[in-house]
């Protein structure tokens, strides 16, 4: 991490503000190198986290930009090192003018996560919160900017580090006693790890439960809109969108594959897929479409059935129903609720699926399926903020610390010798550490950073 880089920070589109970020031993110098402030101030004699405002020059001295410069100094910075950043009038043109200016220098293009990479290896933040970076920039409702943050505050590593200072407590007892036996140090009493082990064991599977939940914040529900054709599925599907997403036509089987489309609904992200109608047919592309849409109902999370409220219950929407996976949440949307009604809707009480009325043609009931989502997918339990776990990594992490703090338990119990108890207890603290960074495998670090966008 010796060599300095910098890339462009913000978005690549026209804005009014671009920021260029460069971090580095040789930060500083380069920045000087193109850089003026106005008041005549060397950027090597600048005063920490101070604005300063001067020009922006290209390598032959050709102005660039009138600017905003800062620099904060290592290791008090996001990357634990040198950095500056240029803030500057968010034309494409001049970002890229800037960061050439910057190469002619001896700066490098930062490969995408870098400066996150380098505050994780500076000691800046563990790996739960380089994690929250990603979680943050790609929330998309409240409650996951909320958890992100929190998690960027440390609020899963901090509780993590709790559970393995205690299991660190047991092993250095158990070394201390071994290293040092002329000492005045009390001797092994396994039982009493008891109350350790079942503390940090309660703790994990509190972490651990709030996984699913924090799965669907960050990911969203997968929602299934299936029935059969010409009931409205596509309609409603723009209905819920706001604009017209899927083509709407008189004719059964318009729709032949599905369509996927993200929205905050219901106080949660659902990823509508759209699907064929599910009918028999003799038509080779339309079967390949109905394949589709049962694939996409076994792989949801969430089943919206729509029904022709015009017309009394058909055939097929008996079928559909039952093709239902018995496990997945499901309610039946009844639509053309602008048209007098036909369909018997006690006899969907009857076959235990919840109903709500809705006119995809006016919008009219889609406040009734919010109020539904919200029941069936409530918010969690109060849980402190940031402490939601929406990571697999981190989730694979804890079980399997559970799993090792479950193992030595059992050899407490057995009255096993007390080094077999530590190798248990070793395993636990080697996942959390997998969890928080304190024990990484370069590949699946560089894998975590590779996710990142290019700035950050």
């Amino acid at each position: 991490m010796s060599d300095t880089i910098a890339a462009i920070a913000t978005g690549g589109g026209i804005s009014a503000i671009g920021i260029i970020r460069i971090s580095g031993g040789g930060a500083v110098a380069a920045a000087d190198s193109v850089f003026r402030a106005i008041n005549g101030q060397r950027l090597a004699d600048a005063e920490d986290r101070r604005m300063y405002y001067g020009e922006l020059r290209c390598a032959n001295g050709r102005l660039i930009d009138l600017c905003l410069c800062v620099v904060s100094r290592g290791p008090g910075s996001y990357t634990g090192e040198d950095m500056v950043e240029f803030h500057c009038h968010g034309s494409p043109m001049v970002l890229s003018e800037a960061l050439r200016a910057l190469f002619s220098n001896g700066v490098r293009q930062a490969l995408p996560g870098e400066f996150s990479k380098r505050a994780f290896l500076n000691g800046r933040m563990d790996l739960t919160q380089a994690e929250a970076v990603i979680d943050l920039i790609e929330a998309e409702t409240p409650m996951a900017v909320w958890n992100a943050a929190g998690q960027l505050r440390g609020a899963v590593g901090l509780r993590l580090e709790t559970i393995y200072s205690s299991l660190l407590d047991i092993v250095a007892h158990f070394h201390a006693v071994v290293d040092y036996p002329d000492e005045d140090i009390d001797d092994f009493k396994t039982q009493g790890y008891v109350s350790t082990l079942l503390n940090a064991k309660q703790e994990l599977n509190r972490m651990l439960a709030t996984y699913e939940r924090g799965r669907v914040l960050r990911d969203g529900i997968p929602t299934a809109i299936i029935g059969r054709p010409n009931t409205g599925k596509s309609s409603l599907l723009n209905a819920l969108l706001g604009y017209d997403r899927a083509i709407v036509t008189d004719l059964p089987g318009t729709t032949r594959d599905t369509i996927e489309e993200k929205i905050f609904f219901g106080g949660v992200v659902l990823r509508l897929i759209d699907t064929a109608g599910l009918r028999k047919t003799d038509s080779t592309v339309e079967k390949l479409g109905v394949e589709r849409a049962r694939g996409a109902m076994y792989g949801a999370g969430f089943v919206v059935l729509v029904l022709d409220g015009s017309e009394p219950l058909w055939n097929e929407d008996f079928e559909a129903l039952r093709s239902i996976p018995a496990d997945v949440p499901k309610i039946a949307a009844v639509n053309k609720s602008d048209l007098p009604n036909a369909l018997d809707l006690d006899e969907l009480t009857r076959l235990g699926i919840g109903y709500f009325r809705v006119s995809a043609l006016t919008g009219a009931g889609l406040e009734v399926l919010d109020a539904e989502i919200r029941r069936m997918f409530p918010e969690p339990e109060v849980v402190a903020t940031g402490e939601i776990i929406t990571n697999a990594r981190q989730s694979e992490a804890i079980s399997r610390a559970i799993d090792s703090v479950d193992l030595a338990l059992a050899s407490v119990r057995a009255s096993v010798t007390p080094d077999a108890i530590l190798t248990d207890i070793e395993a636990a603290l080697t996942a959390i550490g997998l969890a928080t960074g304190k024990v990484m495998r370069e590949d699946v670090m560089t894998r975590i950073f590779e996710r990142f966008c290019v700035g950050k």
